[in-house]
């Protein structure tokens, strides 16, 4: 199914607000033979003592035009009809964002599992084949997942799978430990220990997607987890940029190069210990553990990556 961009307004352009009146047409009115009424200075002379003067004429009323004589009604297109009521038209939204999303979604899902391999090139268009759409939504998929450096540009070609190495995700996890830590452990100086409580369910969240070996799913609840945690400290650009490193370091390849996906045994056992982690620490900020919570939150983001 083609997908298409809804062009905008057409905007009037310079001559279409200059109108122009056209002239009555009928008899000739008063100016026409009453130099007064033409604004030309007539001199009279007053009349003499005794003599009768007529009153002043007074001008006639115009003629009734159409618009006077009858009320006119509004033309139909500047009738506005309440939502909810007979004959309202809902605006329809644009699906072809909803379309983009899910293949953003899609290919997300599809780089953390390794199916698209890292160093490969893929097409939009061979992709949109397989998704069963127009290249054009997966083409913007692609430009976003390029601009979060899961895949690079390839002029002519497509978009190729990034290459990250061991030393990129040590790199990435290290980036976490001094973003994530230090914000934790004030956190954990100010913040109410029944406050804690309202992370659990997260963390829960986390725990059920281990359970099912699900490693994309697991991925989301932990930046779910992770965010939360982080927008406790009211600043809203440290969990965005922790969370872009989270995201770059959960796609490197060398993290889902041995994650085979048959093997949905080995990777709960594997998620289920790392799940387990945000309960160990959400215990250790509760009690303002401060040791624990530090060690708990590195060994964490140092496994993870």
């Amino acid at each position: 199914m083609e997908q298409t961009r809804a062009e905008g307004p057409i905007r009037p352009g310079r001559n279409a607000l200059r109108t122009r009146v056209p002239a009555q047409s009928g008899p000739a009115s008063r100016a026409d033979g009453d130099p007064a009424a033409r604004g030309e200075h007539v001199h009279s002379e007053p009349a003499p003592p005794g003599t009768a003067t007529a009153p002043p004429e007074r001008p006639a009323a115009p003629a009734p035009s159409a618009t006077s004589a009858g009320r006119v009604p509004a033309p139909a297109a500047a009738r506005v009809l309440a939502p909810g009521a007979p004959g309202a038209v809902k605006p329809k939204l644009p699906e072809r964002h909803s379309v983009r999303a899910q293949i953003l979604s899609a290919l997300r899902d599809a780089l953390l599992s390794g199916e698209l391999a890292s160093g490969e090139v893929y097409s939009a268009p061979a992709l949109a084949e397989r998704f069963g759409v127009s290249p054009t939504p997966v083409r913007e998929a692609m430009q976003q997942l390029a601009s979060e450096g899961s895949v690079e540009t390839v002029p002519n070609r497509g978009f190729r799978v990034a290459e990250c190495s061991a030393r990129d995700l040590a790199e990435l996890a290290e980036i976490r430990v001094m973003l994530e830590v230090p914000a934790v452990l004030r956190l954990a100086r100010t913040v109410p220990p029944e406050r804690w409580d309202d992370l659990r369910p997260l963390a829960d969240d986390t725990l059920t997607a281990a359970a099912r070996g699900d490693r994309s799913a697991y991925a989301a609840a932990d930046r779910v987890f992770h965010r939360a945690l982080l927008e406790l400290t009211g600043n809203r650009r440290l969990a965005e940029v922790a969370e872009d490193v989270q995201l770059r370091a959960q796609r490197c390849p060398a993290r889902t190069a041995a994650q085979a996906p048959g093997a949905k045994a080995a990777c709960a056992a594997e998620l289920l210990g790392e799940a387990s982690e945000h309960l160990a620490l959400l215990d250790a900020l509760q009690c303002r553990d401060l040791v624990t919570a530090e060690r708990v939150l590195r060994e964490h983001v140092a496994a993870a990556g």
